[in-house]
């Protein structure tokens, strides 16, 4: 079956979503339920969250392919499907190289892991694969259903849609806070942003992207901080979120950060799904 995301969807951290709120985001008519912050690859968070809830499909966002060997992924991913077909897509990619001393031939290393997914059994057109640049784009394009964006702004949408062409799912994650006050709002989204800019891929991406390298430094511009956690009313970050839709994005991943993130994603739904 093709993939049915619906047009904004919620992404939380594995340590951060939690069954009971799962069954609450589905209820405020979200189109899927994004699991981040690399799952292991047993995925029971993933079976827990199907469990709880009725319609909405889960994705991974993603798994780490140095972490997580293709074989034991795949076959979690064919355990939970067997139970809840239809309703799980699973999000792989190679993280940062900061994080493995195993980081060498990146794309070869996706090429191999999607091949395994392959053997396993797992289809392709029931995986999206982290990428940023154009050549893992294309390898998203070429082998899986789509792209899963993060860090990023419409400008890269754009970009990204122009690279995968039209039929490949592109699917952005976006940071936003519901606060007015925009000292208060890049307080709680300075220190989500700043760590991503410490990592090479995150950086040559806002580079590609269009944007200075003085935007990079001190954790971030205002500028940045402001177009990569979008702040104000609900109705503003509404129109923000719909931008990655304008530049040709298929479905968003919101995360809300700060406190409160359930009545940030009520609030957002109330104008999202009116």
């Amino acid at each position: 079956m093709p993939l049915e995301l619906g047009r904004f969807g919620v992404w939380r951290r594995v340590a951060e979503i939690t069954p009971v709120m799962a069954a609450e985001l589905e209820r405020m008519g979200y189109g899927a339920v994004w699991i981040g912050g690399s799952p292991r690859g047993h995925l029971e968070e993933v079976e827990h969250i199907l469990a709880a809830t009725e319609r909405i499909p889960v994705v991974t966002g993603i798994v780490n392919m140095w972490r997580e060997d293709a074989v034991t992924v795949g076959h979690s991913y064919l355990r939970i499907t067997e139970r809840y077909p239809d309703r799980f897509v699973l999000g792989v990619g190679i993280g940062h190289p900061e994080s493995t001393s195993e980081f060498t031939n990146p794309l070869n290393k996706i090429v191999e892991y999607l091949d395994q997914l392959d053997e396993v059994g797992v289809p392709r057109e029931r995986t999206v694969l982290a990428a940023l640049g154009p050549r893992v784009l294309r390898l998203a394009a070429e082998r899986t259903a789509g792209a899963h964006p993060y860090l990023t702004t419409p400008r890269h949408t754009e970009l990204a849609r122009g690279v995968l062409g039209e039929g490949p799912l592109l699917a952005p994650e976006q940071k936003v806070v519901l606060e007015k006050d925009a000292d208060r709002a890049r307080s709680a989204g300075r220190p989500v942003v700043s760590r991503y800019l410490r990592l090479s891929n995150y950086r040559n991406n806002l580079i590609r992207e269009g944007w200075a390298a003085e935007d990079l430094v001190d954790d971030g511009s205002d500028r940045l901080i402001d177009a990569l956690v979008l702040h104000g009313e609900s109705d503003e970050v509404a129109e923000g979120l719909r931008a990655h839709v304008a530049a040709g994005a298929d479905h968003v991943g919101i995360q809300a950060v700060g406190e409160d993130s359930v009545g940030q994603y009520r609030a957002l739904a109330s104008v999202l799904f009116d």
